[in-house]
């Protein structure tokens, strides 16, 4: 029978992207909205993201062949997408291995705020900054947008492939930082208050790793258990400077 879960996952954020960095430059000038160069699918990673990418590359490269994946699946975001094909191409998993796009990676749809700053939202959509602050971003949805609750639930979804498909394969996803804390939501079964706790301690770092590995139960299904969260050691080996800045749109953090 094939198992239900991975013998071991990895959840991958993606390198600083061209939108993390512009981002930064809204905020330091006080402006009001993201100077984006593409619709946010189409932005690229920096050059500093794709050197993130090569050094989670060769880290894993460094690693046995069972402590690489052998499935690698992404969000079909060109900064995604490259931070994937950068670590494939750098000896991160075997160099003939297919990446899976899969939509439901996608980032968090950010609906009428894509693109504007906190400043941005307050003062251009404050109706929806008030919402916001009293929902709280677990369940406040812009219009033409989702809450974190949406995410989860094509998540769950996702995590149902993973298991039909790949159960008992080593699986590698690179996305984003809400999909990276929303599957951690999931597959450990926390809350609310839990999950935005674990959020309100930092950014997830790009690039970072957030590792699990399959755990028998006396239950007798199993069950994934966390091995570590948040780990910039590729980077670090690899003299890489870490950045863990919010997602390119307003709404991933505060």
């Amino acid at each position: 029978m094939t198992p239900r879960w991975p013998e071991r996952l990895w959840l991958v954020r993606h390198g600083q992207s061209a939108g993390n960095v512009a981002r930064e430059k809204a905020h330091e000038a006080g402006q009001r909205r993201i100077d984006l160069i593409a619709r946010d699918v189409d932005i690229p990673l920096s050059a500093l993201g794709r050197d993130q990418a090569l050094a989670l590359g060769r880290w894993f490269a460094e690693g046995e062949e069972g402590a690489r994946p052998n499935v690698l699946m992404c969000s079909p975001y060109l900064r995604a997408r490259q931070t994937a094909e950068i670590f494939r191409d750098a000896g991160g998993c075997r160099p003939t291995l297919a990446l899976r796009l899969d939509e439901r990676l996608r980032e968090k749809e950010f609906g009428i705020l894509d693109g504007l700053t906190t400043m941005g939202v307050r003062e251009e959509e404050p109706q929806q900054a008030e919402l916001r602050r009293l929902l709280g971003k677990f369940y406040h949805r812009p219009p033409g947008g989702e809450s974190w609750c949406d995410v989860i639930f094509r998540l769950r979804s996702l995590l149902d492939t993973v298991g039909l498909h790949h159960g008992g394969c080593r699986v590698m996803i690179v996305a984003h930082q809400v999909v990276v804390l929303c599957l951690r939501y999931i597959i450990e079964g926390l809350t609310e208050e839990e999950i935005l706790a674990i959020d309100a301690e930092g950014d997830v770092a790009n690039c970072s790793i957030t590792e699990y590995c399959f755990a028998e139960t006396e239950e007798g299904d199993g069950e994934m258990k966390l091995l570590r969260y948040n780990v910039i050691a590729p980077m670090v080996a690899d003299k890489t400077p870490v950045t863990s800045n919010p997602d390119a749109i307003a709404g991933s953090r505060g």
